[in-house]
């Protein structure tokens, strides 16, 4: 009972994203906001930090009603504010470090891990802003998506050969704190921003391909703490889940293939990348 109230915040945010998945968007956002007034009662949460979404989701819910120009405004506005609390530069989110310089396997370098609250923020604003956030956009060509995720997942291998991977199966025994983790609060997060809304708004505006590649290219600078390289191969990555988003139509099935990707790289080499 302890550890559900040390991360009943958390649960309640992971059952809101999932309510989203499953078109329960007022649900989904009741539960992010009841989330966010617990952690701000239980000093997990500032006076600031508070403030700041509760701003960031006034701006995304009147931005989905305007029209251009004023909408451009409201997008930028997001844009920014999404970036910000990426990179933990808004104050007083007390995220919780669940894994403490551990090893996924022998050869493996330690790395920890976070349970954050301010990054899924991001979903809950874009499900606001982007009513046709998680729709279907088109019907799926599943030809196209076995093409691209056969390349996509070929990109461990090649890694390897430059020296931050090895082969290493292991299945550390936190993987399922890894799955809940990575697969709520990481891709699902990182997939409406870079793909549910980047590269939909960019590609309806300027093309396909201007979208891709401004999506993709953002995706691998997001990651430029762990070194070039991992930029570059962030940026390969991006590239094949923004194609997965493309050919299928559906927000989930990026997150899907992201996700087991993540996970692959977990199970069958070191992990994470080392940056070295």
């Amino acid at each position: 009972m302890e550890v559900i109230g040390i991360y009943f915040v958390w649960i309640l945010l992971a059952f809101g994203i999932i309510a989203a998945f499953s078109k329960q968007k007022r649900m989904s956002i009741s539960m992010a906001v009841i989330g966010l007034l617990i952690a701000f009662v239980n000093d997990r949460l500032s006076a600031v930090a508070l403030l700041s979404v509760l701003v960031g989701f006034g701006v995304a819910h009147h931005t989905s009603k305007q029209k251009p120009p004023l909408c451009y405004v409201g997008y930028s506005f997001l844009f920014l504010w999404s970036l910000s609390l990426w990179f933990h530069l808004i104050p007083g989110f007390n995220n919780v470090r669940v894994l403490d310089n551990v090893f996924s396997g022998p050869q493996s370098i330690p790395f920890n891990m976070y349970l954050d609250l301010d990054k899924p923020m991001i979903f809950f604003a874009l499900l606001l802003s982007y009513p046709d956030l998680l729709s279907k956009i088109h019907k799926q060509n599943l030809q196209a998506i076995v093409a691209t995720t056969i390349p996509l997942f070929a990109l461990l291998p090649i890694a390897s050969t430059f020296g931050k991977l090895e082969l290493e199966f292991s299945i550390p025994n936190w993987w399922w704190l890894f799955l809940i983790k990575n697969l709520l609060f990481t891709c699902v997060v990182e997939e409406a921003f870079f793909r549910g809304f980047l590269q939909r708004s960019l590609s309806q505006r300027f093309g396909l391909v201007f979208g891709l590649l401004i999506a993709s290219t953002l995706f691998g600078l997001a990651h430029l703490s762990g070194g070039l390289l991992l930029v570059v191969f962030a940026s390969l990555a991006g590239l094949g889940y923004g194609l997965i988003f493309h050919f299928s139509g559906r927000l989930w099935a990026a997150v899907l293939v992201h996700f087991f990707f993540n996970f692959s790289h977990l199970i069958f080499f070191t992990y994470p990348l080392s940056s070295g």
